[in-house]
């Protein structure tokens, strides 16, 4: 292993950055990625010991120009493989594009990305559906025939089905008799449509008359595949893009059963966290739109492999049972998995290349379902996509008198305000700071990610909880727990054999409205440094403090490992990210006259695991009654999957989206405003008295800086609007820090 020497002497130093991560630092040329990936603390996995034999540590490098981080990445920087690398892509297979990081030297500046598979602590994702009430009608029905055999010179008085005719016109005929569809000798009726796929497996499927055939027909339509014999079980797969995460069902179209469920990192976050970061790649590198749409058309076709494989052995589920596709995603996943340049979105006017709902054949996006038909839900406007048409068809705001706050909470938030009146709909650039990105010792949610965090009012010490254990840090077993969960997750505990690695998004969210429940943190977001003087979690981190919420040594950790703080520029980051949202619902609220909110329900993986009363603690929703703010999971990917089962409910999506008014929030001067009211915790200026009903509030103050200054002096700084910039609001505050 090459030496990982920061100070350079004789030997040339490279910069590699990781993604998804984030991480980057300098190690000398040569350096392996595995190594530099220990080095830096980045979640690169390896069993052998970097002997090139197990594969885990594989990853992706990339090429291409990276204004995110200023560096160009030359398309032959890494070199070829080596020999250790070609044995193992012969002896186990090693997918294109990825190298084992073992093997990897680093000789240039590069862009290194960590795949979900090769991370210790792979993701949970953790994605559900509730379908409620539904009348199943899916757009595909089953029929079983009889096709008389083929008989030379019968075609006489008294044969109508033509035993002489060909074997499509002897199975159109058996369709239309047996089961009404397609036309008939005594009605009308349009001829069904016979695909060339079809025409060449009607021999096969008719040979028999004794074992009869089993035709799919779409929509009444079309012949989508056909078998010999009896086949009485369909499926559909219903997927929910997401920038983040893609989330699959599996479901039975006759039932309605959810078969099989499977979620998979989105492997675009090499080419950026946020969606605006793709875009700024398809406009930085030529072809760059290709890969996006090749990444995610592998992820969908791996995804549907996934679930077909995951479903129950009785049930002997194959690729050729699909016999329908319905996705749902943002704007620029939808466009880009239709192989459509994203650009116009990524600027005024946000034009859509496509509204209306697309239909298509499952192959028409590289997904391996030979007989499936493709159903791409309508987008509502150039920010406000098909998954939040499939989260409306699911909550269902217009179908009552009940004014409706429907959120879905992710790198963007999109917004539904309204009721069976009138709907409202905008999107909010809230960034990736709810899910862990860039807060400093945030993460996704996987094993090891605090989840839950409450602080002691008066000594200001911590408990939390984390995934993968049931107990708080506080209780006996808490450490062993931990660790048992670390090690039985298939990787390894951190260094101090505890497994506690970082803090995902609803802790995050936790921590900081604790923060300001305890009087950490003011109104305003600042730390009061005066807790420095008396309480060890309260530290001083150059011109402001931070909140220690695990040290080193504590709960097993190593006492060389890393602090978990929670620093003033986090907080910042969550301010700009709940201001970007509560502006946009305010915007709404304002615009559309509703005034009075009596649901609120929180969709998305991150949405779903926000306790409601932080919510309102932090000011992400408005004051409402605790009780009207709901949980309510992945309500696009519950839309898709009542699409994929009734052609009523996807024209109810389709006429109601079609009636939702949009609302851009680039574009409307009161956004600036709401924005910057919308900063403080858990308001600047909106009262509060439903939440000081069931929690006790603090002391409305403004926090004090390491320069001994009222942070409330500070606040006539005018803080940027995100919707200025293609940047997300926690880039600003990477960049801008607190002075």
């Amino acid at each position: 292993m090459t030496t990982l020497d920061q100070t350079p002497t004789d030997t040339a130093m490279v910069r590699v950055v990781f993604t998804p991560s984030g991480l980057s630092g300098t190690v000398a040329a040569g350096t392996d990625v595995l190594a530099a990936a220990r080095h830096l603390g980045v979640d690169l996995d390896s069993v052998c010991g970097g002997r090139g034999i197990c594969g885990r540590c594989a990853v992706a490098p990339a090429s291409g120009s990276f204004p995110k981080w200023a560096m160009d990445v030359a398309a032959d920087a890494h070199g070829a493989r080596n020999g250790v690398e070609d044995t193992y892509a012969g002896r186990r297979g090693l997918a294109d594009g990825l190298r084992l990081g073992c093997q990897l030297a680093l000789r240039a500046d590069a862009v290194v990305d960590v795949p979900a598979s090769s991370q210790v602590h792979r993701p949970v994702v953790r994605k559900s559906i509730n379908l409620g009430d539904l009348q199943i009608d899916p757009v595909v029905h089953l029929y079983y025939v009889t096709v008389p055999a083929a008989e030379l010179g019968l075609n006489g008085p008294g044969q109508e089905r033509g035993a002489d005719a060909s074997a499509a016109e002897r199975l159109l005929t058996a369709i239309a008799h047996d089961h009404g569809v397609g036309p008939r000798a005594d009605g009308p009726g349009e001829p069904l449509e016979l695909p060339v796929s079809i025409l060449r497996q009607l021999h096969r499927a008719t040979a028999s008359p004794t074992e009869g055939t089993t035709v799919a027909v779409w929509n009444g339509r079309r012949v989508a595949a056909v078998w010999p014999g009896y086949v009485d079980a369909a499926y559909g797969v219903a997927v929910d893009i997401g920038s983040t995460t893609v989330a699959g069902h599996l479901l039975d179209l006759a039932t309605g059963e959810v078969v099989a469920s499977a979620g998979v990192m989105n492997p675009q976050i090499r080419f950026g966290e946020d969606l605006m970061s793709r875009v700024s790649y398809v406009m930085m590198n030529p072809g760059g739109d290709v890969a996006l749409t090749t990444t995610i058309r592998q992820a969908l076709d791996d995804l549907v492999g996934s679930l077909v494989a995951g479903a129950p052995p009785d049930r002997a589920v194959t690729r050729d049972l699909v016999l329908d596709v319905v996705l749902v995603g943002n704007p620029i996943m939808h466009h880009i998995v239709l192989g459509i340049d994203p650009t116009p979105l990524g600027g005024a006017p946000f034009e859509l290349a496509v509204s209306t709902a697309v239909h298509g054949s499952a192959s028409d996006v590289g997904i391996d379902a030979p007989n499936a038909s493709l159903y791409l839900a309508p987008c509502i406007a150039g920010h406000v996509g098909a998954d939040t048409a499939g989260a409306i068809l699911s909550e269902g705001p217009h179908r009552s008198s009940a004014v409706q706050l429907l959120i879905d909470v992710g790198t963007n938030a999109e917004i539904v305000l309204g009721n069976d009146e009138h709907l409202y709909a905008a999107s909010s650039p809230t960034g990736p700071a709810f899910e862990g990105a860039q807060v400093s010792c945030g993460q996704r949610a996987t094993v090891g990610a605090i989840e839950r965090v409450r602080i002691d009012r008066t000594t200001l010490e911590p408990r939390f909880k984390v995934i993968g254990s049931d107990l708080w840090s506080d209780e006996p077993d808490f450490d062993a727990a931990v660790a048992a969960a670390a090690s039985g997750r298939g990787g390894s505990a951190t260094s101090g054999g505890t497994g506690i690695s970082g803090v995902c998004g609803s802790g995050i969210i936790e921590v900081i409205g604790e923060l300001y429940l305890s009087g950490i943190i003011g109104v305003d977001g600042m730390f009061d440094g005066t807790l420095a003087d008396t309480n060890r979690r309260v530290v001083a981190d150059g011109r402001t403090f931070s909140y220690v919420l695990c040290d080193a040594g504590e709960h097993g950790r190593a006492p060389d490992e890393p602090r978990l703080c929670i620093t003033q520029n986090d907080v910042r980051a969550i301010q700009l990210a709940k201001g970007a949202l509560r502006a946009g619902i305010e915007l709404l609220r304002e615009i559309s006259g509703f005034e009075r909110l009596d649901d609120v329900r929180l969709a998305g993986a991150f949405g779903a695991h926000i306790d409601p009363l932080y919510a309102l603690v932090l000011g992400l929703v408005p004051d409402v009654d605790v009780t009207c703010v709901h949980g309510v999971g992945n309500a696009a990917g519950a839309g898709a999957a009542r699409a994929l089962l009734s052609r009523a409910q996807r024209a109810e999506m389709e006429a109601t989206v079609a009636s939702v008014t949009k609302i851009e929030t680039a574009t409307e001067p009161r956004f600036q405003q709401h924005f910057v009211d919308a900063m403080g915790f858990p308001h600047s200026s909106a009262p509060t008295p439903l939440l000081a009903q069931v929690i006790t509030l603090p002391e409305r103050k403004h926090g004090v800086g390491a320069d001994g200054q009222d942070g409330g002096r500070r606040r006539g700084r005018r803080v940027r609007n995100p919707t200025e910039s293609t940047e997300s609001p926690i880039t600003t505050a990477a960049t801008e820090g607190e002075s």
